[in-house]
């Protein structure tokens, strides 16, 4: 009879530690970040859809993907607001350059179609 294989370890844990009892006040943080990233994900998606919207609308008016006056203004609205929450605003600012990045990507196929 084969028997089961343990469950893998999370790299820099230790078998011993992933057996151990969840710490109470660590799993209520875990779960509010797990509802916060599934959010996230909801946002993001809500986001991408409208903004495929865009690249059709764009495509059907013959505008160009890239708007980089509104991208100026939307990073620059962005790392203020960062401030104002206490983020980080470099790394807000990589994050919706990613996000423009792809959305210009998105809209340069629309245009290919």
């Amino acid at each position: 009879m084969a028997s089961r294989s343990p469950d893998p370890v999370p790299p820099g844990a230790t078998p011993d530690l992933c057996n151990a009892p969840e710490d109470p006040v660590l799993a209520g943080f875990r779960r509010s970040i797990d509802n916060i990233d599934a959010a996230l994900i909801h946002m993001l998606a809500e986001r991408f859809r409208i903004t495929q919207a865009v690249g059709e609308y764009k495509a059907a008016a013959a505008l160009p993907p890239a708007d980089p006056v509104r991208e100026a203004r939307q990073i620059e609205r962005l790392r203020k607001l960062a401030v104002e929450a206490d983020l980080d605003p470099e790394f807000s600012e990589k994050f919706i350059r990613f996000v423009i990045e792809e959305v210009i990507r998105h809209h340069q196929r629309a245009q290919q179609r």
